[in-house]
C-alpha cells in the first residue's frame, strides 16, 4: 500500500529552485523594513496580506481583520507561512517588537520567503488600536468550558492535527483535517460556517493558524481551544480512537 506523501509548502518550486542554484541567494541578513499604520493600511488596500506572529492569547485579543496567523515559537514557524498563505503574494508582518520582525525574517529566509516580506508593522498593534484602526478576536476557550457546551448544546469540533496524531486519540465529536489542508479541503468537512466551532490541536498554536483561516472564510463563531488535547488529557476527559 502506497503512503501518503507528506504535505508540501505552496512555494515548494522556490524552495527546490533555490537549492538547485536557479535562484539567486541573499548573501545579506535579510531585513524587515518598519511600515507605519498608514503604509499598512495602504499596502492592505493593494492585496498585501498579514501574518501575525505574535501568541495566540496575544492574536486572540485583538489582531488585523483578515490576519493570518503563525506563531514565531513555533517550531515550524516558517513552514506554516508557507503552507497557509498564498503563493507569491507579499505580506507584512506584526510582531511586538523590531527583533521579533527581525527573527522571523530571518527564520523565513530558510525557505525563499523573506523576499514576500514587504516590511512590519511599527508599533504592532498597539499602534494600530492606537490609531483607531478595525479589530478582530478570537476567543479562547479553555477544555472545561468546552467539555460543558458539548454536553449542552451543538458545537462544531474541528481537530486540525495530523492524522496519526487524530488517530492516536480525539474528542468524540471532533472531525480531522491538517491545518495545512485547509486552504485547499476545507469544503470536503462540510463544516456550517454559522455554527459555532471549536478547533483544537496538541497544544492550541496549530489551532489558532486554523482559526485565523476559517475567520477569512466567513466562520462567524470561532473559539480556539487553550492548551489543545494536551490539556484534555491532562484533566482525564474521555477520548476515543
Amino acid at each position: 500500500m502506497q503512503e501518503e506523501q507528506p504535505v508540501k509548502p505552496a512555494n515548494i518550486a522556490n524552495i527546490v529552485a533555490t537549492n538547485q542554484g536557479l535562484l539567486p541567494l541573499t548573501m545579506e541578513k535579510p531585513f524587515a523594513e518598519p511600515l507605519s499604520v498608514d503604509q499598512v493600511e495602504e499596502l492592505m488596500s493593494a492585496g498585501v496580506i498579514i501574518v501575525d506572529t505574535r501568541s495566540s492569547p496575544e492574536f486572540g485579543v485583538g489582531h488585523i481583520p483578515g490576519a493570518y496567523h503563525a506563531h514565531l515559537s513555533s517550531p515550524e514557524f516558517e513552514q506554516r507561512v508557507g503552507w497557509v498563505t498564498p503563493l507569491d503574494t507579499p505580506l507584512i508582518l506584526v510582531t511586538n517588537d523590531e527583533e521579533e520582525a527581525q527573527r522571523a525574517i530571518y527564520n523565513m529566509a530558510f525557505i525563499a520567503l523573506d523576499g514576500r516580506v514587504t516590511g512590519y508593522l511599527d508599533g504592532g498593534m498597539d499602534a494600530w488600536m492606537g490609531a483607531g484602526k478595525a479589530m478582530a478576536t478570537l476567543p479562547q476557550m479553555d477544555v472545561f468550558a468546552l467539555r460543558d457546551r458539548l454536553s449542552v448544546n451543538g458545537l462544531q469540533v474541528l481537530d486540525v492535527r495530523e492524522d496519526d496524531e487524530y488517530d492516536e486519540g480525539h474528542i468524540e465529536a471532533a472531525r480531522n483535517l491538517s491545518f495545512k489542508l485547509i486552504p485547499t479541503q476545507l469544503d470536503s468537512l462540510e463544516l456550517n460556517p454559522h455554527v459555532p466551532t471549536a478547533i483544537t490541536c496538541a497544544t492550541g498554536k496549530r489551532s489558532s493558524t486554523a482559526a485565523s483561516l476559517l475567520l477569512r472564510e466567513g466562520f462567524s463563531e470561532l473559539y480556539n481551544i487553550t492548551g489543545g488535547m494536551a490539556a484534555w488529557e491532562s484533566a482525564d476527559f474521555d477520548v476515543v480512537f
